[in-house]
């Protein structure tokens, strides 16, 4: 492994360990005492003052024919996406999350084959339908109730999450092929403050911004610029450095690191955040992964 390539390897694991302590982090902040819905304006506004202020002013609108585009983006990668994240991380466990969370690739593959054609093969087909059955089971047979920290909806907003970022990921990369990586994001940011705002700035007002915690303030910090900004940063250079299949296996790191940081905050605070991980996790989140080696399988050429 050359060095280019082990720097790579470390800016995606760092990315990964961001993102397995932010299950956590972000529940120790919302929903009390900041409502999901604020906390999103407050990420979305925070990440694009970030990033155009990491362009230094390189400031290029993009073409007319591409705007269309940039707003579905910032409805799918930045409204609907963090909407129904942060709502549901609100509602459900930090483990069930980070376990539905990985159906992502899966989803992408679907809506890869829906929108740009590509090739749909039983293989796949059997890796969808397993990974889809993988998710549901751990949504519906997953206790429910204040004694796991779960509930249906919950897990049910995160999978829409998930949908939502594949559908993302799949309209954004015509946008990334003929303009800067970071422009377009600040600009589908940018877009993506007028469209959250609706349903998180009356509630700005209501913070008791005198009366946060500095671990608090903290987790504020965190969500904004470490999972926000930071990640995207990480995941740009462990891409060049290596290649866009290798970044998406470190998806799969999330439930592991999830479940350790939830059992760690649990020993230090003595509130459960782990929620419960039974057979149904367990066996659940075997048959997403499984899925995923299907659908990422391809029959050899001739």
């Amino acid at each position: 492994m050359t060095q280019s390539e082990t720097r790579g390897h470390l800016a995606l694991a760092a990315a990964a360990l961001i993102y397995g302590a932010n299950y956590v982090i972000a529940k120790t902040v919302m929903p009390d005492p900041i409502g999901p819905n604020s906390f999103i304006v407050l990420r979305v506004v925070g990440a694009a003052v970030l990033f155009w202020v990491v362009l230094r002013g390189k400031f290029a609108l993009p073409q007319k024919r591409d705007w269309w585009r940039i707003f579905l983006c910032a409805i799918f990668g930045v409204a609907t996406n963090q909407l129904f994240f942060f709502n549901g991380l609100a509602l459900t466990s930090s483990v069930n999350a980070s376990i539905v969370m990985t159906s992502n690739p899966i989803l992408v593959m679907l809506f890869s084959m829906w929108l740009l054609g590509q090739r749909f093969t039983l293989l796949r087909l059997s890796g969808i339908l397993l990974g889809a059955a993988g998710a549901i089971g751990i949504i519906v047979l997953t206790p429910h109730g204040p004694q796991t920290n779960a509930s249906i909806q919950g897990d049910l907003f995160i999978l829409i999450n998930s949908a939502s970022w594949a559908i993302y990921l799949v309209i954004v990369r015509p946008l990334m092929d003929r303009y800067h990586p970071m422009m377009i994001t600040a600009w589908i940011f940018s877009i993506g403050i007028l469209l959250v705002l609706p349903f998180g700035g009356t509630g700005m007002n209501s913070i008791p911004w005198a009366e946060l915690t500095s671990w608090q303030w903290f987790g504020i910090f965190y969500v904004v610029v470490c999972v926000t900004f930071l990640t995207y940063l990480l995941n740009m250079y462990g891409i060049y450095h290596l290649s866009p299949n290798v970044a998406s296996t470190y998806i799969y790191l999330q439930p592991l690191l999830a479940g350790l940081f939830a059992w760690l905050f649990s020993k230090i605070w003595e509130q459960d955040y782990l929620g419960q991980i039974g057979w149904v996790q367990i066996i659940g989140g075997a048959m997403i992964f499984i899925g995923i080696y299907l659908v990422s399988l391809k029959k050899k050429e001739r």
